[in-house]
Parts: C-alpha cells; structure tokens; sequence
C-alpha cells in the first residue's frame, strides 16, 4: 500500500510540474524567499499576465454559479443603466445636428457614449457582452459545462433587453424635459442602414472591446484604471460608430417608440445581428485566444 500511495504521490507530482506555468514557479520560489504579504501587495499593484487567466476563471465560475433568478434581475439593472447611454447619444446628437460637421458629431458622441457603460460595470450588474468571455473561461478549462454558459447567456441576454425596453418607456415619459426625440431618430437610422454582413462586423468589433475592456478590468487593481479601461473601449465603440447590442437596443427601442418610421421587423434585424455578431467577437476573438495563451503557459512552449 505503501508503495502505490508514493507511486500515486509521484504521479500527481510529475502532472504538475508538467502543467504549471512559469509564473507558477517563479510565485513558488518567491514564497521561499520573501514574506507572503510584501509580495501580495506587489501583486495588487500590478497583475503578472499569467495571473490573470486564472482569475477570468473564477469570476467566470463564480457567475455561472449565481442564483438564476439574481443573475436575472442584475441583468435587468443592467439594461436599464444602459438607457442612459441612449440618452446621452440622443441629446448630444440634437444639440450638435445643427453645426453641419459630422467630424464633431462622431467625436461629441464618442465622449459621451461610455457614460452608461461606466455606470453598468461599476455597480457590479450583469451585461450580456461581458460575459461572452469571461463565462467562456470555466467552460473551455473543463471546470464547468456548456449548458450553464448557455443558460447564463439566454437570462443575461434577456434580462438586459427587458432592461433596456423598460428603460426606453422611461425616457419617452421625460421627452418633454429630456428633448432628444430628433437625436434618437438619428442615431437609430445610424443603426439600421448597414446591411447584414457589415453590421455582423460591426458588431463582432463592439463584441471584441467590449470583452477585452472585461478582461483589462481583470488585469488592473480596482482603482482609477478600472474606469479608464471601459471608457477607453467604449469609447472606441462610439468613434467608429460599433453596434453593441444591448446599448443599440436601448437606441432602437426609444426611437421605434417616438418613431413610425422603425418597424418591428427592423428592430428584431438589429438585435439578432447585434447579439450574434457580440458573442463571436467576445467568445471567439477574445476568450478563445486569451485561453489559447494559458494552455500554451502551462505546456511551458
């Protein structure tokens, strides 16, 4: 008995110094040699890259976990912040369309086009384009199943477009203080134009910020820098005038509401597209390759 405890004892030791990372090792050496909190505190300064995989894991994990009906009502929350996005796109469209420069325009609305993002994330509510990647982690680590991605996907999604179609009604009550009827119209039009595969595209870009803006918030300590990530990714988004599905569906919702002009049918096009085109640059783009990375780390190549 003796002899298989140590044969299995060697075994498990060999697995793991074949699948632990450099940066695994070097933590190892550095527990020898120096006091744990001095190097905890070098670490909350600044994240080693091969850090930061595990810790997408676990945020994954730990939101595949939530209770369904919590997750739900978080997306919910989520969507309705993200109306004010719409808002703040739609006044500054009104207030500028008269100047004549779409150069200012497209730079006006960038700046403001984060704002609801900013608030989304930092309240800690849940938004479908963040977890493209982040809940891909778990899956693609064997750590969870397919199912719950699934799942977690369709009330995330759902929850946020409930969101976004309540918070919509709420800015048509306040049109008569708001004033961006025109503004709404504008920037709905901007959505609808393109035809599928460009704005397949277009959202599969937005898809990709908006998961790597995620991961960035993962890589930095929770300060300042946090908020600069998202505001540097969306604000990418607006400058290139990207569809991100749950802020344009707030758009298209408010100006389907104060427009005949957006049928039904055109707004179903845009959020099937939006959503689609969001989960392949998130979960393809972003987690894939970030966890392409991590298992390259542990063969050690």
């Amino acid at each position: 008995m003796t002899g298989e405890a140590e044969s299995g004892e060697s075994g498990e030791s060999l697995e793991h110094a074949v699948t632990a990372t450099e940066r695994e090792r070097e933590r190892t050496d550095e527990d020898q040699r120096f006091v744990p909190v001095i190097i905890k505190r070098t670490d909350e300064a600044r994240r080693h890259p091969d850090d930061i995989p595990q810790k997408a894991i676990e945020e994954g994990l730990e939101q595949l976990d939530r209770p369904p009906f919590s997750l739900f009502l978080s997306a919910v929350g989520a969507g309705l912040i993200l109306t004010f996005t719409a808002m703040a796109v739609g006044v500054v469209s009104t207030l500028v369309a008269d100047a004549g420069s779409e150069a200012l325009e497209r730079i006006a609305l960038a700046l403001v086009y984060p704002f609801g993002f900013v608030v989304c994330l930092m309240s800690g509510t849940e938004l479908f384009t963040e977890h493209t990647a982040t809940a891909v982690y778990p899956v693609l680590d064997r750590r969870s199943h397919l199912w719950r991605l699934l799942r977690l996907w369709f009330l995330v999604g759902t929850g946020n477009l409930i969101g976004a179609f309540a918070g919509s009604w709420l800015l048509i009550a306040a049109e008569d203080v708001i004033g961006a009827r025109e503004g709404y119209i504008r920037i709905a039009e901007h959505l609808v134009e393109p035809s599928a595969l460009p704005l397949l595209a277009s959202a599969i870009l937005a898809g990709f910020l908006m998961a790597l803006g995620a991961w960035l918030i993962l890589a930095t300590p929770p300060t300042v820098s946090q908020l600069a990530s998202i505001y540097i990714v969306t604000f990418l988004i607006g400058l290139g005038g990207l569809h991100h599905s749950i802020a344009g569906s707030a758009e298209m919702f408010t100006a389907a509401l104060v427009s005949s002009q957006f049928s039904l049918g055109a707004v179903l096009r845009f959020i099937g597209l939006a959503l689609a085109g969001n989960l392949i640059g998130g979960s393809l783009f972003v987690a894939g390759l970030n966890y392409a990375h991590i298992r390259k780390s542990r063969k050690g190549e």
